[in-house]
């Protein structure tokens, strides 16, 4: 089964502002997460319950997925060093 895949707001905002090389580098591993919400090397955020984030090169994306809904709703999308300020 797979998952719809939702943009907050500040996360579609976000993705917009990168460079296309960035956009195309981030898109299919957003996309992925449609038939596997947690690959490997997703790491569950502390203190959030259903939060996790996947690591693209330099890049974050930060998610929480809704297993009830099947809902995997991207919260925010960042350069590692301001992803969680």
């Amino acid at each position: 089964m797979t998952y719809e895949i939702v943009f907050s707001p500040l996360a579609e905002r976000q993705f917009r502002r990168f460079q296309p090389f960035t956009q195309r580098r981030l898109r299919p591993q957003i996309d992925a997460l449609a038939s596997d919400p947690r690959p490997d090397g997703t790491v569950k955020v502390k203190g959030e319950p259903d939060l996790y984030r996947i690591r693209v090169g330099d890049y974050r994306v930060v998610y929480y997925v809704w297993d009830r809904d099947r809902v995997v709703f991207v919260a925010k999308i960042g350069h590692r060093r301001e992803i969680y300020r």
